[in-house]
C-alpha cells in the first residue's frame, strides 16, 4: 500500500533515517518516476526541460556554476510531483579549476596523503558551483603504455594502484557526504579496461579469474572498503560477457562478496553498446541484461528511458529489480544532504576557487610527483647564476600541454609554463634563450638549427619534448612510444652541440627515449604537472627541491617489450645468455626505468634489516624494520619499497611484488627506522579452486629503493 498522499512525507523529515525516508519515497513513485531516477544525461537542452519536470531525469552531468545548477535544480525540485534532486555528475579527475598533476603522476609521489589532499581540494572547488559527484579516481591496473588512459591512474600495481583508489575516495568524500565541501567518489572503470588488447581503448579484455582476483579487482576492493557511494562499470567486454552487462562481477564480486551498498552508472552509453558488442540484437535486450546484471544508471544511453517500462510491464524485468536500483539511487542523494541543502551558495566559488592554499598546494604536489631519471655527473641541481640558459623544445612555452586529459575547467592561461617558471628562478644576471625547434608533431626542421645555435652558445641547455594534452587520456592510443614527431632529432642535434643537456619529459605515459637515456646527462620526468607545471620543474632543476618522485610504471626500451612490469612470472627458463631461454635477441630483457626508480640529490644507506618472527602461522604477522640514513649532503626523501616473493606455491607467483612502501624525508646525516607488518591481506593469493588463501612457504623478503635497487634481502616461512 502507498503512502496515503494527504499526510506529510516522511521523506522530507530529515529527521528520520535514510532508510526510511528511501521507503516512504519509493512507495510514492510511479513505474515512470522510478526509471526517471535511474537516467541520466549530459549538459541540459530545452528537450530535458520537460523530462527533469516530469521527475524522469535522475541525474545530469556536465552542467556546472551555481547559478545553473540551482536553475535546473528549482525545476526538478518545485516543478516535479515529488520534488526530487537532481545529482549532479563531472569528470573531475585531477582539480576542478586548480588543476595538479594527472593521476599517473600522483601515484608517482608514492605519497597517498597528497593524493588524498588533492581530491578534497578538488571537491570543495567543485562542490562550490554545484557539483556533487566526480568521476574518479580511475583505479584500472594498466600495463600497456600504449593506452591512453594509463595516464588517469596509478600505473600497473595493484598494492599501489589499492593506496591511491583509497587516498582519493577518501579525498572526495570526505566525513561526511552531506558538507558543503565533500562530493561522492565513482571509481572506474568496473573492471579490467586497463587490460584492453593492444592498448586500444573501448577493446576486447581476455584475464583469467585469477588475474582478475589478484591483479584487477585489488584496487576496486580498496575504494568500497573506503566506502567508495558509486562504481562506474567498463566499456570493454570481459572474457566474452561486456563490463556493463557482467552478473559475475557486478553481483556475485561487487555485491555478494564485497558488499557494496552503493549503486552503478554506466559508462557513456556502454548500455547501448552492448548491441555493438553482439551479446543484445536490440536496445531493449540491452537494457534488460544491463539492469538484471546490476547496472542501476544509463549513463546517456536513454536505454532505460525508452525501454524498461515495457520490459517491466511485459515481465521481462521485475519491478523490484527497478526498486532495487532506485533505493540504490535515492540513498545517495539523501546521504549527500541534497534534499535539505538543495541549492549551492553563489558567493561560495569566489572564496574557493584557486585560492591561495589550493595554488601552493598544486606546485608541492608537482614537485613530489616529479622523478628524476637520471643525472649523470651530478648536473642537477644547476646553479641559478649560470651566464646564458637555453630553453628549447615545443613545449618549453606550451600552456594546454601542462593540464594534461581530463583538466575539467583547468584554463591554458592559468598555466605556469617551463620557460616562465625558469624565467622565475634564475637571477636578474643570467640571459635565458628560448627556440622552439620543432613540432610537438610534423616533419619540418625547418627551427632545429637556430634551436642548435642557442644550445652552443649557452652553459646547458634544457630541452623540453613529450606529448600534447590530446595525446593521453581517453581515446589517446598509440602505437608507438616514441618522442612523436622529430623532437628526438632536436634531442639528438642539441645533444651533438657537446653543450651539458638537461632534458624535461611532459608526458602522460612511459616512453621509449633510448637515445636520450644513453646520451642526455639529465632526465626529469614531470609528467603533465598541472597549473604550477613550470614552477615546480624549475624548483627541482635548480635545487630549491629535492626530488623524491618514483615511477608507478616501467619504461619500456621499446614498444615492442609491451607489455612489460615489473612483477612478472618466472617462467620456466627465466632469461639468460643461454639461448632457449625467455628473451628477445635483439635486446635486453630488463626494461630502460624499473618500476619504483627515481634518483634524489643526496644518497642514502640502507641496514640493520630485522625479521621478526622468522616463522609464522597462517593468521600470524611479521614485523620487517631496517634503519635508513641520509648520507649524503643535503636533506632529501627517500621511497622505501618492500617487496615479497613467495617462492613455491600451487600456482605460478611472480618474481616479486610491492608488499609496503614509505616515503620519508631526513636531513642530511639523520637515520630513522621503518617498520612493516605484512599478514594475510599482503600473502594471500587466488589458488587453483579460485580461492583466496595463505599457503605455508617461505617467503624471501626485498627492501630497497626500486623494484631493481633492492639493498636487503632476508626472509621468513609460514607453517
Amino acid at each position: 500500500m502507498k503512502p496515503s498522499e494527504g499526510t506529510k512525507p516522511l521523506y522530507k523529515d530529515p529527521s528520520q533515517c535514510v532508510e526510511a525516508r528511501v521507503e516512504d519515497l519509493l512507495g510514492r513513485m510511479t513505474l515512470e518516476e522510478k526509471i526517471g531516477q535511474m537516467c541520466q544525461y549530459t549538459k541540459y537542452p530545452e528537450r530535458h526541460e520537460e523530462l527533469v519536470r516530469a521527475g524522469k531525469v535522475g541525474s545530469l552531468f556536465n552542467v556546472t556554476g551555481a547559478e545553473q545548477t540551482n536553475e535546473v535544480q528549482r525545476i526538478a525540485v518545485e516543478q516535479s510531483r515529488l520534488g526530487i534532486p537532481l545529482i549532479f555528475g563531472l569528470d573531475v579527475i585531477h582539480g576542478y579549476s586548480t588543476i595538479y598533476p594527472i593521476p599517473l603522476a600522483m601515484a608517482s609521489s608514492w605519497d597517498p596523503e597528497i593524493a588524498k589532499k588533492a581530491a578534497s581540494m578538488a571537491a570543495a572547488e567543485a562542490s562550490s558551483e554545484g557539483i556533487h559527484w566526480t568521476f574518479a579516481p580511475m583505479v584500472d591496473i594498466a600495463r600497456d603504455p600504449r593506452w591512453g588512459r594509463v595516464a588517469e591512474g596509478a600505473g600497473e600495481d595493484p598494492y599501489l594502484g589499492s593506496a591511491m583508489a583509497r587516498a582519493s575516495v577518501e579525498g572526495y568524500q570526505g566525513e561526511n557526504l552531506a558538507d558543503h565541501d565533500t562530493i561522492v567518489a565513482c571509481p572506474k572503470h568496473y573492471v579490467a579496461y586497463g587490460g584492453a588488447e593492444g592498448g586500444r581503448d573501448y577493446n576486447t579484455v581476455e584475464v583469467s579469474e585469477r588475474t582478475l582476483r589478484d591483479v584487477y579487482l585489488p584496487p576496486f576492493k580498496a575504494a568500497v572498503e573506503a566506502g567508495a557511494g558509486t562504481l562506474m562499470s567498463a566499456f570493454n567486454d570481459l572474457n566474452g560477457v561486456p563490463a556493463s552487462a557482467n552478473r559475475f562481477t557486478l553481483k556475485t564480486v561487487l555485491r555478494e562478496e564485497w558488499g557494496f551498498e552503493g549503486f552503478v552508472v554506466s559508462d557513456w552509453n556502454s548500455i547501448g553498446e552492448l548491441v555493438s558488442h553482439g551479446t543484445a540484437g536490440t536496445r531493449a535486450q540491452a537494457g534488460k541484461e544491463a539492469v538484471k546484471a546490476g547496472v542501476d544508471m544509463d549513463m546517456e544511453g536513454n536505454v532505460y528511458q525508452t525501454t524498461l517500462a515495457r520490459l517491466v510491464e511485459e515481465g521481462a524485468v521485475s519491478e523490484e529489480t527497478v526498486d532495487d536500483a532506485v533505493r540504490r539511487i535515492l540513498k545517495i542523494k539523501f546521504k549527500l544532504g541534497l534534499f535539505e541543502s538543495i541549492y549551492t551558495d553563489t558567493g561560495l566559488a569566489a572564496k574557493v576557487i584557486q585560492c591561495n592554499e589550493h595554488i601552493e598546494a598544486a606546485r608541492d604536489f608537482a614537485r613530489r610527483s616529479m622523478v628524476l631519471l637520471k643525472n649523470e655527473n651530478g648536473l642537477l641541481p644547476l646553479k641559478k647564476d649560470l651566464k646564458i640558459v637555453a630553453v628549447i623544445g615545443p613545449l618549453t612555452d606550451e600552456q594546454d600541454a601542462l593540464l594534461g586529459c581530463w583538466s575539467c575547467m583547468g584554463k591554458p592561461e592559468d598555466v605556469v609554463t617551463v620557460l616562465e617558471g625558469i624565467k622565475n628562478k634564475v637571477s636578474e644576471e643570467t640571459e635565458v634563450l628560448h627556440a622552439k625547434g620543432c613540432d610537438i608533431q610534423g616533419d619540418s626542421t625547418e627551427g632545429i638549427k637556430d634551436a642548435a645555435d642557442k644550445a652552443k652558445a649557452s652553459d646547458v641547455a634544457i630541452v623540453v619534448v613529450g606529448e600534447s594534452r590530446e595525446m593521453s587520456g581517453e581515446a589517446g592510443c598509440r602505437s608507438s612510444l616514441d618522442l612523436p614527431g622529430i623532437q628526438e632529432k632536436l634531442v639528438r642535434d642539441v645533444c651533438d652541440t657537446g653543450v651539458p643537456v638537461v632534458m624535461v619529459l611532459l608526458n602522460g605515459r612511459p616512453m621509449s627515449i633510448s637515445y636520450s637515456a644513453e646520451h642526455v646527462p639529465a632526465i626529469l620526468e614531470a609528467w603533465h604537472p598541472g597549473i604550477q607545471g613550470g614552477n615546480a620543474v624549475a624548483d627541482l632543476i635548480f635545487g630549491d627541491f629535492n626530488p623524491g618522485g618514483r615511477l608507478p610504471v616501467t619504461f619500456p626500451r621499446t614498444v615492442g617489450q609491451v607489455p612489460i612490469y615489473y612483477s612478472h612470472k618466472n617462467t620456466g627458463r627465466p632469461p639468460t645468455s643461454l639461448l632457449y631461454t625467455s628473451k628477445y635477441i635483439d635486446l635486453p630483457s630488463t626494461p630502460l626505468f624499473p618500476f619504483g626508480h627515481g634518483l634524489s640529490y643526496t644518497q642514502f644507506d640502507y641496514s640493520n634489516l630485522m625479521i621478526s618472527p622468522k616463522r609464522i602461522a597462517p593468521e600470524g604477522k611479521v614485523e620487517i624494520s631496517l634503519d635508513v640514513k641520509n648520507v649524503g649532503d643535503r636533506e632529501g626523501d627517500e621511497v622505501v619499497q618492500l617487496y615479497l616473493r613467495d617462492l613455491v606455491g600451487s600456482v605460478t607467483r611472480p618474481v616479486k611484488e610491492l608488499k609496503g612502501f614509505k616515503r620519508i624525508a631526513l636531513k642530511s646525516g639523520e637515520k630513522t627506522t621503518v617498520k612493516f607488518v605484512v599478514g594475510q591481506e599482503q600473502l594471500a593469493f587466488v589458488n587453483r579452486g579460485m580461492k583466496r588463501v595463505m599457503e605455508p612457504g617461505t617467503f624471501e623478503v626485498m627492501v630497497g629503493g626500486s623494484s631493481e635497487d633492492v639493498k636487503l634481502i632476508g626472509d621468513f616461512e609460514v607453517t
